[in-house]
């Protein structure tokens, strides 16, 4: 178990957290959740002892081992992948390292013999004949091929980083478990395999997410910060909302009770205050009166953008049209053979593991990239807007947020520019700020500004929901449903695509293309998929096996 006891956290005069008093325990995995800047990461920070509190303390189970997702990619650059899986339990890893340097020295001492068995009784003790394969069956259900296992951290690229990050964070059954952000950068794949890992969890879980469907599968309990509280709730995320929605009318329902008896009551006592025979009544109510009291509704600290993506004109027929599309990368072919083609009625989500291949494609057809063969055709009343993975090019200047979007919009009016960074949640003095110093999260929601304010009836969005709040996600969402026209996009998050597309794409690892008209959580469910996946996998290990052999 692990509580915070009476925690304040002061950042100048603001309080960020104000005497909170909440409990997690065994057998429970909690979700925190908040708006931005409400103080998510820093509560996990204050819990695993990086930051110190104003007043209170954190307490937790005596013996118990905490174990912390860590944000830094870098740190472990000089260790191989599997030891840095291991070093998630530093006590076992300090016992490997001690013992090694016992068995390596050329004078063995009876006394290094003695210590060595010390070594070797809780090495067995704490399942260390194990440790390399336990962390082997992490990185593989991460989607890390076992041929990676032996590399150095240095050579692998920040995606595969994250996944081995991860893997230390779950090594050896930590007693308490923190994780900030654990889905982010990871594929769907490797989301679902995390889901089902934490739902078998034996222990005690604080994760921070703003991936709805996930914190739906995972949690069994929800932990709302809001105004520097943390108000507790049990059960999943959509539980939590149905709860602080109906809470919040329950609310408003008794106020507005209480305000009509409160005018029911100052209409008699002002209409009979003067009348000696009534005034002892009129008194009554007017201590009566003096009773009620409404409930204080705070209004919630998030905020929510207004997304729409309104089209100039009616999208036809003819869209887009994909024939035989192949390129290759870096000596690897990842598309091979690409046909499709496009409806005016069409919401695409392409999943899969190879995001080389979806950004590479996307590249393609927004005229970024040239294909090796094949030819791709939109169709005439089409018109394309993108929101790229890595939009550093698009900020790389000195313009401020009113001049950049101004640069882009068709009418080059301040006031009708600000009026689509204020649905953004730029409002006043926010558009002088200068786009190169913008955050994750705004650069994102500029970029959302910019495809809405083209008016384009096809959009193509490379992972849109990376660097958004929960409530941002939710207004994209929202947006894309209800969008008339054309939309092509990849997303890590379940329900965004499960609501948003009506066709799904995968992109395969031998660069070929499985195409369905169908949900998402249908096509996961679809018998053919697998058999696809299985296909593809085997023919790839015969190669290699013939390529060994040969």
């Amino acid at each position: 178990m692990i509580s915070a006891n009476n925690v304040t956290l002061r950042i100048g005069k603001k309080a960020l957290f104000e005497d909170v008093n909440i409990k997690f325990t065994e057998g429970n995995c909690y979700g925190l959740i908040g708006a931005n800047g409400a103080g998510k990461s820093t509560f996990l920070k204050i819990l695993d002892g990086r930051l110190e509190t104003t007043k209170g303390d954190v307490t937790v189970t005596p013996g118990q081992r905490l174990s912390v997702l860590e944000q830094d990619h870098f740190k472990y650059d000089n260790y191989i992948v599997v030891d840095t899986v291991i070093m998630g339990n530093e006590r076992l890893y300090q016992i490997m390292k001690e013992k090694d340097a016992i068995y390596a020295k050329e004078d063995f001492t009876d006394e290094d013999g003695i210590r060595a068995s010390e070594l070797e009784a809780e090495f067995a003790e704490m399942d260390g004949w194990e440790a390399e394969s336990n962390a082997a069956m992490l990185l593989n259900g991460l989607g890390i091929p076992t041929d990676v296992h032996y590399s150095s951290m240095k050579d692998l690229d920040g995606s595969i980083k994250v996944k081995v990050l991860l893997a230390k964070a779950l090594f050896g059954n930590p007693d308490i478990l923190l994780l900030d952000e654990p889905t982010n950068h990871l594929d769907l794949d490797a989301i679902a395999w995390l889901e089902d890992f934490l739902i078998d969890f034996e222990n005690t879980v604080i994760v921070v997410s703003h991936d709805r469907y996930f914190l739906n599968k995972v949690c069994t309990h929800i932990a709302d910060i809001d105004y520097g509280k943390i108000q507790l709730y049990a059960g999943n995320y959509d539980f939590w909302y149905e709860s602080s929605q109906l809470l919040i009318r329950q609310m408003k329902e008794a106020n507005k009770k209480k305000e009509e008896k409160i005018k029911e009551l100052q209409e008699f006592i002002s209409r009979f205050s003067a009348n000696a025979s009534k005034s002892k009544q009129a008194t009554s109510r007017k201590r009566a009166l003096e009773k009620i009291e409404l409930d204080e509704i705070k209004p919630s600290s998030r905020k929510y953008p207004y997304i729409d993506f309104r089209p100039d004109r009616e999208i036809g027929n003819e869209v887009l049209t994909v024939e035989h599309l192949s390129k290759t990368v870096n000596g690897e072919k990842i598309l091979d053979d690409i046909t499709f083609v496009l409806g005016h009625d069409d919401k695409v989500a392409f999943v899969g593991s190879q995001e080389l291949a979806k950004t590479t494609l996307f590249q393609i057809l927004m005229g970024e990239l040239e294909p090796d063969e094949g030819t791709i055709k939109w169709g005439v009343t089409t018109s394309q807007a993108y929101f790229p993975k890595d939009n550093t090019a698009e900020f790389d200047n000195d313009l401020s947020i009113v001049d950049w979007l101004t640069g882009y919009s068709p009418v080059k009016d301040v006031t009708y520019v600000r009026g689509f960074l204020g649905r953004m949640l730029f409002a006043g003095e926010d558009g002088v700020k200068k786009v190169r110093v913008l955050s994750g999260g705004e650069k994102v929601r500029c970029l959302l500004s910019k495809m809405m304010i083209s008016g384009a009836n096809c959009l193509v969005l490379d992972e849109p929901t990376n660097h958004l709040d929960m409530e941002s996600i939710t207004a994209l969402n929202n947006g894309l449903i209800k969008f008339p026209g054309v939309a092509l996009f990849s997303c890590h998050d379940h329900q965004f695509v499960q609501t948003t597309a009506n066709r799904i794409m995968e992109l395969l690892p031998d660069g070929h293309l499985i195409d369905k008209i169908t949900t998402y959580d249908e096509y996961l469910a679809s018998d053919e998929m697998a058999r696809k996946r299985t296909a593809v996998t085997t023919h790839k290990d015969d190669e290699e096996d013939y390529g060994e052999n040969n």
